[in-house]
């Protein structure tokens, strides 16, 4: 047979997944600081799209042949318009010198504008004339000054290395020994423990191990207590020593402090020779003791959550769902100025091309704000009684359900819900927190949802008295009389992942809580 060249004319369907649809879908899942440095970024390589600016001068002041469309329109003197600021308030009550005005306004208007504050304008005396200028020098208080920014009179924040370099020199005179110590000061993570190794820092410091083991030990007794420890143990038995407290039962309750965490506290009580009640005693000192001497210093400025969505209380008893105003990003696309620079003819190309991506980002950044907004509405709408009650009726609800009522697929509901926030009456919330799985009720009643019943079992144990601590068994049978048919297994498991002991070990930490508020 001999081979040849033909030609066949085939139909078919293919999804593709083209650059912009993929970049569609990343900015659908982006945060608000991740858009706004995406957005940053696009405004900085293509010169149609800009920011919109706040100050409506910010447009005039710009200048130049290629900002003509954005001048103002001003009327000429002859034009049919006002040609003077002092014409257009000509009048019968604003004319110059027309010291009646304001009485015949008083008049026609049944007003008074009398001056009701006589003080106004008659200089008072300066009993401090030092202060009155150092305020009028401030921002925003002089005549046309701008409004000062209340950032600019917060104090400043104190680090951990700050407080401690602050107490170097009371207690290590000697320089070269505050140079081994600065060099520690410098090892100490967030939680104020100490990294490295002594040896590795005399061979670093040129010193010997005996003096970077005597720096240290100075170290660990400044403030906050704790402070300069390589571990947990020798963190509490600082703190300890500091309150005279270090005896050898404390000792052996330290350096066993795997068994406490295990709650095996036949073992312990074996350990430190003392009997139950002397180790409640301990375990209530011990939980007066910080873990974490260093945490109490900010490493950085905390960011407050921008929610994405605000939801309030309608006049009709609705809800009314809204777009933070402050998390949307808005861009502009010069058109005015992509028609003057295509009539030259000079990089018509390139300049097609950026109008392109410009007009799809915003198209993209309109789609998102669409679809975010649907999302919410639809969540609000399953979630009324959450909003009008609280968890406690909080209704099970996944994505497949939201999305067939938008007509929209499963996993662009999940990229809308991702990392996005809604602003509710009963407080902030991530939009994955509405959704969670069903639990059946008892005699086929309206299924609850699991965040609702671990609310439940999490309210149950926390108005538990020590000598009545209710089991896995015991809230089984009080939700079962609440409507929810749950298994005991389930409930241990809810139990444990809110990090909430068992019945027993409850038991015991509450009476040593109690004991320890008695004294």
């Amino acid at each position: 047979m001999a081979l040849s060249a033909n030609l066949f004319l085939r139909q078919n369907q293919s999804l593709v997944m083209t650059p912009q649809l993929m970049q569609s879908i990343q900015l659908l899942q982006m945060t608000h600081l991740e858009l706004t440095q995406f957005i940053a970024q696009e405004v900085e390589k293509n010169p149609l799209l800009e920011l919109p600016s706040n100050d409506a001068d910010a447009i005039t002041e710009r200048g130049g042949a290629e900002d003509e469309a954005y001048a103002p329109q001003v009327e000429e003197p002859g034009d049919g318009g006002y040609d003077s600021r002092t014409e257009v308030l000509s009048g019968d009550w604003y004319e110059s010198g027309n010291t009646g005005g304001a009485s015949r306004l008083s008049d026609e208007l049944d007003a008074n504008y009398a001056n009701v504050f006589p003080d106004d304008g008659v200089p008072q005396r300066a009993d401090a004339p030092e202060l009155i200028s150092q305020w009028k020098s401030m921002p925003g208080n002089g005549e046309g000054a701008e409004s000062y920014d209340l950032d600019d009179f917060v104090a400043g924040q104190i680090s951990l290395r700050d407080h401690l370099a602050q107490q170097l020199p009371f207690i290590l005179p000697d320089m070269s020994d505050r140079l081994i110590a600065q060099y520690h000061v410098d090892q100490l993570d967030e939680a104020g423990y100490l990294q490295g190794d002594a040896t590795e820092a005399a061979d670093r410091l040129g010193a010997s191990v005996d003096d970077v083991e005597r720096v240290i030990a100075a170290l660990q007794t400044l403030d906050p207590p704790g402070v300069f420890a390589r571990n947990l143990a020798e963190c509490l038995a600082i703190q300890l020593r500091q309150k005279d407290r270090f005896d050898p039962a404390m000792q052996a309750l330290v350096c066993n402090l795997e068994l406490l965490a295990r709650r095996d506290f036949a073992t312990l009580k074996r350990l430190c020779g003392v009997d139950e009640e002397d180790l409640l005693d301990m375990l209530g000192e011990i939980r007066q003791l910080n873990p974490k001497p260093g945490a109490g210093f900010e490493a950085g400025m905390s960011e407050a959550i921008m929610p994405d969505v605000v939801v309030r209380a309608g006049s009709d008893g609705g809800w009314l769902v809204e777009l933070n105003p402050d998390t949307l990003p808005r861009v502009l696309v010069n058109q005015a100025y992509f028609s003057k620079v295509t009539k030259s003819g000079d990089d018509h190309a390139f300049l097609s091309e950026c109008l392109q991506t410009a007009n799809w980002l915003t198209r993209s950044l309109d789609q998102r704000a669409k679809t975010i907004m649907k999302v919410a509405s639809e969540i609000v709408r399953q979630q009324d009684a959450f909003l009008m009650d609280g968890v406690d009726h909080l209704r099970p609800l996944n994505l497949k359900t939201v999305a067939d009522a938008i007509k929209m697929h499963e996993s662009t509901v999940s990229r809308v819900t991702s990392n996005k926030y809604m602003l509710t009456p009963r407080g902030l919330f991530e939009l994955k927190y509405f959704f969670s799985v069903s639990i059946s009720a008892v005699e086929g009643g309206d299924s609850h949802s699991a965040e609702a019943v671990r609310h439940k079992i999490r309210a149950l144990i926390m108005q538990e008295s020590p000598d009545a601590v209710l089991s896995d068994d015991d809230i089984v049978d009080i939700l079962r009389k609440g409507g929810v048919d749950l298994a005991r297994r389930t409930v241990a498991k809810y139990r444990e992942a809110m990090n909430i002991a068992s019945s027993v070990q409850r038991r015991r930490e509450k009476r040593a809580l109690a004991k320890v508020a008695g004294f």
